[in-house]
């Protein structure tokens, strides 16, 4: 099958934008920003930082594995949408993968200290430029797995190899701006929200639904003993007013006893896509915020990146050895919906609606269904993208790399390029992405190829569906309902 994009395309896309000084200065031609990488011994400083993870983590184990029966095959490729979109040989999942898998095998095992000494390859300051340019083209999605015939996770390597770049100075600024911030900064997240920021727009939001709903819908901040403590990407306090206000009407409607933490409220992890030192810390002050507020379980708003993290590796990470369950608004919403606790109206939504899943909820099979249910509850004209559920298109963005503005020509242009056509195709008004890095990337996807359709969360339609009762309403319920029981009494 042909590239999607011409070789003209894909180079327009990947245009360099960096000042000559700043490429001369940093010796390092990457499209990303770069705060301050090493500038000597690139190459040995690398291999220092490989080693001491080697030494504290279980990566050799999952390399020496890999080293053994991988193979160079490219079925990766047929499943990667980089690669269907370029053509480029550089772009098949296994050339990514075996940048550092030659790495580590020449250096830190037997046979490739004995190998060389009979070849003269060596890692080299080309190398790594390489490497850093390759692991951030993939989004990380994971989607070569489903191809692969002995299981390599293609996305592991790309994060591993993001992690040792970033110790030595090697990541986008934008990633390590917002993660200071989050963990460093004086607001706690990555977005540098004040407290009494956050307040105000809850209480707006608060407002907003009692006007629209006719509904007194509360956002609890700092509640102590709650069954769920609520963490969203901070980012959607800002740009995803329709999900919060989703959300919350969900958790009113089914009665539920529920906080918004104001000292860390923000589930973004963007240790997932570069380091896992950091992702580390960030899930440490999850942890203890839902202490702080005596929570007894984690409750993740829609986002792709931040669910996974706290699900998968809250366990590994917790320090006490006792972490608290994680439930996706996903699951909670279809939960409370299977239980009657709540209620949709059927048809509420009459355009032609399809469903985004995102990655990191969906490429394992984690959830796929649950959405698909609630969707064909209150949804009159629901079409499937093709392919769907684990088999999935990545948006163009994950990995973290929609946080990159720079990268915008080559995430809207290469790699959102297939999602594109996949939308196109449905012919759909709504596309629902339960996903904040999702919501942005698609957005933008939208605007630069010329569709014409909405990016929205599956909360954004559920709060337009979401049978609420009114006050008046309620009290004639309950006294009808003490009626009943007096009359059958």
């Amino acid at each position: 099958m042909p590239p999607l994009l011409t070789k003209e395309a894909v180079a327009k896309a990947r245009t360099q934008n960096k000042k000559p000084e700043v490429l001369e200065r940093q010796r390092l031609n990457v499209r990303y920003h770069v705060e301050d990488p090493v500038m000597e011994e690139r190459p040995r400083r690398f291999l220092e930082v490989f080693a001491t993870i080697l030494e504290n983590t279980n990566y050799g184990f999952v390399l020496d594995h890999y080293l053994r029966v991988r193979a160079k095959c490219s079925r990766c490729a047929s499943e990667c949408f980089l690669y269907q979109a370029t053509g480029d040989p550089d772009d098949v999942p296994c050339a990514r993968s075996s940048l550092l898998l030659d790495t580590y095998q020449r250096y830190f095992t037997i046979g490739g200290k004995l190998k060389s000494l009979f070849t003269d390859w060596e890692l080299t300051d080309e190398i790594i430029e390489k490497m850093a340019n390759s692991v951030y083209n993939c989004t990380a999605c994971r989607r070569c797995m489903l191809e692969c015939p002995v299981g390599i996770d293609h996305g592991l390597l790309t994060h591993l190899a993001r992690y040792i770049l970033s110790e030595i100075g090697i990541s986008p600024r934008a990633l390590v701006i917002s993660t200071r911030a989050q963990l460093d900064g004086e607001h706690r997240n990555t977005s540098n929200i004040p407290a009494i920021a956050l307040k105000d727009t809850i209480e707006f939001l608060e407002e907003e639904m009692e006007e629209e709903k006719e509904v007194q819908i509360k956002m609890p901040l700092d509640k102590e003993d709650a069954e769920y403590v609520f963490f969203s990407p901070v980012s959607d306090y800002l740009m995803e007013a329709d999900t919060l206000m989703g959300i919350a009407a969900v958790m009113h409607a089914a009665g539920e006893n529920w906080t918004i933490g104001t000292h860390f409220p923000d589930a973004i992890n963007y240790g997932l896509f570069y380091s896992d030192r950091l992702m580390d810390r960030i899930l440490k002050e999850v942890d203890a915020e839902t202490r702080r507020l005596r929570g007894k379980k984690i409750l993740i708003g829609e986002c792709g990146h931040a669910s996974r993290t706290a699900k998968m590796f809250l366990p590994t990470f917790t320090p006490s050895g006792d972490p608290f369950p994680v439930i996706h608004i996903l699951e909670y919403t279809y939960d409370a919906w299977k239980k009657g606790k709540i209620k949709l109206i059927p048809d509420a939504i009459v355009e032609r609606v399809t469903y985004h899943d995102p990655c990191n909820i969906a490429r394992t099979g984690w959830i796929t269904e649950k959405p698909r249910e609630l969707i064909r509850a209150f949804c009159k004209d629901f079409v499937e993208m093709t392919p769907n559920r684990e088999e999935n298109y990545c948006c163009g963005g994950g990995g973290g790399t929609v946080s990159i503005d720079e990268l915008r020509p080559y995430r809207t242009g290469i790699s959102g390029k297939a999602k594109a056509e996949q939308i196109r195709a449905t012919g759909a008004k709504y596309v629902i992405a339960p996903c904040a890095n999702c919501k942005k990337q698609l957005r933008e996807v939208v605007e630069d190829n010329g569709l014409d359709c909405e990016i929205v969360g599956l909360h954004d339609l559920i709060y337009k569906a979401l049978v609420l009762e009114k006050p008046a309403e309620k009290e004639e319920s309950e006294v009808a309902g003490e009626e009943r029981k007096e009359t059958s009494s």
